[in-house]
């Protein structure tokens, strides 16, 4: 099964431009996952899908997504608005006012949850959402299941975008998660960067952005003092591709870019490739 991934869209940043940048970027990405073959069974975009929360973002967001012909699912950011995100995806389901829902896919099962507190940059986990996944989680325990939500419960080292270790949502997802043996990943957003991590024992695969990247630097931050450090970096639109081969989740990602091409699958390589898979067990 392969489940594309794409996140931070942050469409809307450009609100009176109907050309704007990152609805070139998010199309550019698009096109990309479009040209895949084999196409990817689902499409995951994994928050701050815009980024004022208004409605005419959603709107614009739902027409660029009309050209995917596999399911697209979605789940809260901290630039998203339950409310008018709602009124322009009615279907989406909701529990207890949040944007929580099971999907079943290709043998797998994919939890989506929402970890958006309006109002604040960091993510949050209540009781009420936690209380609906550990019911989920008692569900269904032979089914391989992922995780999709838009906030990394894990430190990341970039210092202005790191979630702390001692918030209480971390905790209380950790609980829920702690000796679910059938979930095989988390996959989130939020960071604009490519980034992988364990927690829990549990694989976090971190998708870069369709919206400009997030500059590395892992030296601390001083809010009392500007360093001129790069942020934001104008790096290409990035999709992540989860490859699940029934036993395990392979985690791949690449730019939506101009790829400079040095071989071709011709009868130069034709004997490289016999070759490598004369190695194989037959199968």
């Amino acid at each position: 099964m392969l489940i594309a991934q794409i996140t931070d869209i942050h469409l809307g940043f450009d609100p009176d431009n109907p050309v704007e940048f990152n609805r070139k970027r998010l199309d550019r990405a698009i096109e990309d996952l479009l040209a895949l073959d084999p196409a990817p069974d689902v499409l995951f975009a994994t928050g701050d899908l815009i980024d004022r929360g208004d409605l005419e973002s959603y709107r614009r967001l739902d027409n660029a997504l009309s050209v995917c012909p596999f399911p697209v699912f979605m789940c809260m950011g901290n630039h998203d608005m339950r409310a008018t995100f709602c009124q322009q995806f009615p279907d989406v389901p909701t529990n207890n006012g949040f944007v929580q829902y099971e999907v079943e896919q290709g043998g797998m099962r994919f939890l989506v949850l929402d970890t958006l507190e309006e109002g604040r940059h960091g993510g949050a986990f209540c009781e009420v959402r936690a209380h609906w996944l550990k019911e989920r989680l008692a569900e269904k325990q032979d089914v391989p299941t992922i995780i999709i939500q838009h906030h990394p419960p894990v430190e990341v080292g970039i210092s202005w975008m790191n979630t702390h270790p001692e918030e209480p949502w971390v905790a209380r997802l950790g609980e829920c998660l702690k000796g679910q043996k059938q979930v095989v990943a988390i996959l989130c957003g939020h960071i604009h960067r490519m980034i992988q991590a364990h927690w829990y024992g549990i694989p976090i695969a971190i998708c870069p952005s369709t919206a400009p990247q997030v500059a590395l630097n892992l030296k601390e931050i001083d809010p009392e003092n500007p360093d001129g450090r790069n942020m934001i970096i104008a790096d290409p639109p990035a999709f992540a591709l989860h490859w699940w081969n029934g036993r395990e989740l392979i985690s791949h990602f690449d730019t939506a870019d101009d790829h400079v091409m040095l071989a071709r699958y011709d009868e130069n390589m034709q004997p490289l490739v016999k070759s490598l898979l004369a190695e194989r067990p037959n199968e």
